[in-house]
C-alpha cells in the first residue's frame, strides 16, 4: 500500500492522527527570485500548464522554484525528486516521493532529518492532503529512527500553479486550507524559506 492509497481519514486512522485547519505562518517575508528563475516561469509556466500532466508541473514550475531555493538560500540542504523514501512498508509508509528538502551536505542517499515533503498533483489539492500527510509520518519516523527528531514537518500539495501546505507536529496534522498562487513567486519562496527556518521550532 504506496502513500499514495491515502486518505486524509485513512492518516488520521492509521496514525492516531489529529488534524485541524488553520494557518500556522507568522510574519512571511517574500523573498524576490533571481532573474533566472523569473525568465524561466514566464517561459514554462504556461507550457506546463497547457500540458497538463503532473510530469510537468513537476519538472518546468516545482523543481526550478526548490533548485533556486537550494542555489540561492540553502546550499548546504539537500534536494531529492523523484527518489523512494520506503520507512516502513509493514504500515503503507512506502513509496515515492516527488519531492524531499533534508538538511544533510549529501544527495548520494536520503539523510535524516527530512524537513519538508512536496507533492505535486494534477487536480484537486484536497485530494492530495493524505498522501503528503502520509510522507510527514514517514519523514517523522525517519528522523526518530535516525535519532534526529525535529520538532515540525512541513508538507505542501501543489498543481504548480496553486499551492497548500501542511504541519505534522507530533500527533497532529495542521492545513492551511488557503489556496496560494505561485505568482507572485516571491510569496512561494517567502513560505517555503519560513518553512525550512521554522522546522526545528
Amino acid at each position: 500500500m504506496p502513500y499514495s492509497s491515502f486518505t486524509i481519514d485513512k492518516v488520521k486512522k492509521e496514525f492516531g492522527l489529529t488534524v485541524i485547519t488553520k494557518s500556522f505562518f507568522h510574519s512571511v517575508s517574500p523573498v524576490s527570485p533571481s532573474q533566472w528563475l523569473s525568465d524561466l516561469l514566464h517561459q514554462t509556466v504556461e507550457f506546463a500548464a497547457t500540458l497538463g500532466t503532473e510530469k510537468a508541473r513537476s519538472e518546468f514550475i516545482i523543481a526550478p522554484l526548490l533548485f533556486e531555493l537550494r542555489q540561492s538560500l540553502y546550499p548546504d540542504l539537500a534536494l531529492f525528486s523523484g527518489t523512494d523514501f520506503t520507512v516502513d512498508s509493514s504500515v503503507g509508509l512506502n513509496g515515492t516521493c516527488d519531492f524531499l528538502i533534508a538538511r544533510s551536505n549529501s544527495e548520494v542517499s536520503i539523510e535524516a532529518p527530512v524537513i519538508v515533503v512536496i507533492e505535486a498533483k494534477k487536480g484537486e489539492l484536497n485530494a492530495g492532503w493524505g498522501q503528503c500527510a502520509a510522507e510527514m509520518v514517514a519523514a517523522q519516523r525517519f528522523n526518530l529512527a535516525a535519532a534526529e527528531p525535529i520538532k515540525n514537518i512541513y508538507g505542501s500539495v501543489t498543481t504548480g500553479t496553486q499551492w497548500q501546505f501542511l504541519k505534522l507536529t507530533d500527533r497532529q496534522i495542521t492545513i492551511d486550507v488557503t489556496e496560494y498562487s505561485l505568482l507572485p513567486v516571491a510569496q512561494i519562496l517567502g513560505i517555503l524559506h519560513w518553512m525550512i527556518e521554522n522546522s526545528g521550532s
